[in-house]
């Protein structure tokens, strides 16, 4: 601990803040307050950001060796960041709902003059000089900066094992992984090492380790939210999104980072609503479509209970459930994402493939050989998947999906189906399955979340995945709110908490 971060750490907080502090009970329990109500403690200044800031700290320092979500702690940015706002606030100068509100990054966010490694020795020691847009934005919004969250090396895996920093462990049981990409993201949420974080997801790497480790995870419409800034995995399929204990905090942070970009090429002009406001909204006239075919297939029988029941209550809350299809063709097809990341890295791999975890360089290295042809027709079939998507939307507003077929795998069985490629095939399946119901969205382009909807024997999170038409964030934040409303999965605590 640095001795700067120490003086913070034993300083007086103040009377305001050791009243609200008690007023809310125990510190653990303002640890896991929703950012919607630490906010307005915070507003009204019953809570100090220096006293919450101070807890989250202490808190990492307690879980992160059990967990390995972060790798790196920015605690006297964090304290320093934490005081500005306070006075910023006592000044009258609140800037809106995640003011002095502790957040964390994935670690392939440029922050500028702290490290972004994206999980890789190749770029351990890279230090940007400039912030990514997302955060620029976040920044903006007052939020108080606690550090990176440990990945999937590069983000091209669903497991959080395979990184620089090692694996990434799951809070409701640690032998077991935290999901991929953005396995530290949704793990320091989970465990109360912050109030929110940022993840990225290009085949489901938001809402799979948000299902993996019981929080939401929201994945927006291509484009709405910038990835300039953002190491890329790939282009056409990137998303930046929001991961957090609650549906109206993920609208809360969608809202600060939402938005047209005009130097990202990726970004679109679609319009950012109030999705606060689209909380607030009535489901009755809701029309829920099912989509059985291949997302319900090889679904483990404990997951299939869990998501049945939750349809059951979903059913309660619109006007009508129907079985709709979803066009498949090629969405399995890995031309786009393996073209894209080669291209990324074919220099980085040239000069040092040995910095580079062994399953990573294999997975890139598997795009060098695909030609120019084959990567335009894969486009084409990508633009016209978005096309098509369209038409099953004219007949109802959301659709519903397990986020994941199967329950979270142990570590062990994920390292040895990423590592030992003579493995038995129903263990190589666990990196197809895992992320087989959260893939296809990347190729619509859809806005999908993840909730939390039961668990399974054994205690893992059971997760629920509700898709909207393009530009359809706030019909998907509404029905999920108004599920949470209906429900308590959500306000579980992991165990290691």
């Amino acid at each position: 601990m640095h001795m700067s971060r120490r003086k913070f750490l034993q300083a007086s907080i103040g009377t305001a803040a050791s009243l609200g502090a008690t007023a809310r009970g125990s510190r653990d329990d303002l640890a896991f307050l929703p950012i919607s109500e630490l906010s307005e403690l915070i507003r009204t200044r019953k809570v100090s950001p220096v006293e919450v800031t101070r807890i989250m700290l202490e808190r990492i320092e307690k879980f992160n060796p059990t967990l390995n979500a972060y790798c790196t702690v920015t605690a006297d940015l964090a304290m320093k960041s934490a005081e500005e706002a306070e006075k910023e606030i006592q000044r009258g100068k609140w800037r809106g709902a995640l003011h002095g509100v502790p957040i964390a990054l994935k670690d392939l966010f440029d922050t500028a003059g702290v490290r972004t490694t994206a999980g890789s020795a190749v770029f351990k020691d890279r230090v940007p000089e400039k912030d990514a847009e997302v955060v620029t934005r976040l920044k903006a919004a007052g939020i108080v900066l606690l550090g990176k969250l440990n990945m999937h090396e590069f983000a091209y895996g669903g497991s959080s094992t395979v990184s620089h920093f090692g694996a990434v462990h799951n809070p409701w049981e640690p032998g077991h992984v935290a999901g991929g990409s953005s396995g530290g993201s949704a793990a320091a949420v989970a465990a109360g090492l912050c109030f929110g974080a940022l993840g990225s997801d290009t085949g489901g790497s938001i809402r799979q380790p948000a299902a993996y480790c019981g929080i939401v995870g929201l994945k927006a419409t291509y484009g709405l939210v910038s990835t300039r800034g953002v190491i890329p995995l790939a282009w056409s399929l990137d998303h930046a999104g929001p991961m957090t204990r609650s549906v109206a905090d993920a609208a809360i942070m969608l809202q600060a980072i939402a938005g047209y970009d005009p130097e990202e090429i990726t970004s679109q002009q679609i319009a950012v609503s109030n999705y606060l406001s689209a909380l607030r909204g009535k489901t009755a006239q809701l029309r829920l479509g099912i989509s059985r075919d291949f997302f319900f297939e090889s679904v483990d029988p404990e997951i299939q209970a869990g998501v049945n029941e939750a349809l059951s209550i979903l059913r309660k809350l619109t006007a009508s459930t129907k079985d709709v299809a979803l066009p498949v063709n090629k969405i399995t097809d890995r031309t786009v994402i393996a073209a894209e990341a080669y291209a990324y890295h074919a220099e980085f791999v040239a000069k040092s493939p040995g910095q580079y975890q062994p399953p990573t360089l294999g997975q890139i290295r598997s795009g060098a050989d695909i030609s120019t042809v084959d990567y335009i027709i894969a486009q084409r079939e990508l633009a016209q998947l978005r096309r098509a998507v369209r038409q099953p939307f004219e007949t109802v507003d959301a659709i519903v999906t397990p986020t994941t077929p199967i329950a979270p795998p142990t570590i062990a069985a994920f390292d040895s189906a990423y590592r030992d490629p003579a493995v038995p095939n129903n263990i190589s399946d666990i990196r197809r399955l895992t992320l087989r119901n959260t893939s296809p969205f990347n190729r619509y382009g859809l806005p999908t979340i993840s909730v939390p909807c039961g668990f399974t024997r054994n205690g893992l999170p059971i997760g629920l995945q509700i898709t909207g038409p393009h530009g359809g964030e706030g019909v998907i934040l509404q029905l999920a709110h108004a599920y949470q409303q209906a429900t308590d999965w959500h306000k579980k605590r992991a165990p290691v908490s």
